[in-house]
């Protein structure tokens, strides 16, 4: 009678750690450290004028773009505007990752990240906490909650401010959502980002990033102070007409790419997109400069 006892109690005591190694944890992998970003493959950060090669993007964002100036960043109100939260992890410089504890339970009730450019912060909340609603306010940052998806912590960002999808004046709208997923592989962290835009994309446009684990690494303090350093007419305001844009084909003619395909276009991140390209013209090669020897 008293081995029947032990061998069930055995067994309760088995299924009991079985139920509890298949209960999700809360937080599934410490993202905390201090992260540098090594050069990447899409590196975007300085792209040429009119490359709007591989994006999803609609002719409203084509024409925002092909009318857009870096003359804009002469103008004080926009001198020290901060990297939006689907743009910031893209920019130059490291990220720092902490939580937030709660100091009873110790589950984590928040991510914090700073990345290097303006010293941009974002809180991700982790308690199940509701959106707000339309009418609250818009930030760069946005309003962010999280959830664990096994391994992947999945972050869900709304309110954002208008932004940009690259720095050559391809815009991103305040009605976008931005979904990421952070991804943690030892020393290394994979950030996945998934913008959908209804004003300037016609799919969602998927980017990634790439970071590793830098135990020395501390991120510089990064201020901006607003000051006049060119003088315009007042009410002046940076802008190309369209037509106007003289840089728009500099991408194309340099690599010996078609007009056309840097132009951009959902159809332009599919593989089958190489059957047209093969079709289309080359652009013009560059002319010689004068005094210029071969």
């Amino acid at each position: 009678m008293r081995g029947a006892c032990r061998r069930m109690i055995f067994a309760s005591s088995i299924l009991f750690a079985a139920a509890l190694m298949a209960r999700p944890a809360y937080s599934q992998v410490d993202l905390s450290g201090e992260w540098s970003q090594p050069p990447a493959p899409d590196n975007t950060m300085d792209p040429y004028i009119g490359d709007y090669a591989g994006l999803p993007i609609n002719d409203a964002a084509r024409l925002r773009a092909d009318s857009w100036t870096a003359e804009k960043w002469t103008q004080e109100e926009h001198e020290c505007e901060p990297h939006p939260a689907d743009y910031a992890p893209r920019s130059p410089g490291g990220m720092r990752i902490w939580p937030d504890l709660d100091p009873l339970t110790q589950e984590i009730t928040a991510w914090h990240t700073t990345v290097y450019w303006m010293g941009a912060q974002r809180t991700i909340y982790m308690d199940n906490r509701p959106h707000p609603p339309d009418y609250a306010a818009y930030t760069w940052a946005g309003f962010s909650t999280g959830k664990w998806e096994g391994d992947k912590l999945r972050v869900t960002t709304t309110h954002l401010k208008e932004g940009w999808l690259r720095r050559n004046g391809l815009p991103r709208a305040d009605k976008a959502t931005l979904t990421e997923f952070f991804i943690r592989h030892g020393d290394f962290l994979t950030l996945v980002s998934i913008v959908k835009d209804p004003v300037y994309l016609t799919e969602p446009l998927v980017r990634t990033e790439h970071f590793v684990l830098n135990l020395g690494y501390a991120l510089s303090p990064s201020s901006c102070i607003p000051r006049h350093e060119i003088d315009h007419p007042r009410g002046w305001v940076a802008h190309h007409l369209p037509g106007t844009n003289e840089w728009l084909t500099e991408f194309a003619t340099k690599y010996g790419i078609p007009v056309e395909a840097t132009r951009g276009g959902a159809e332009t991140m599919y593989p089958e997109y190489q059957l047209k390209l093969a079709t289309l013209p080359m652009p013009p090669k560059p002319k010689e400069s004068p005094g210029r020897t071969k």
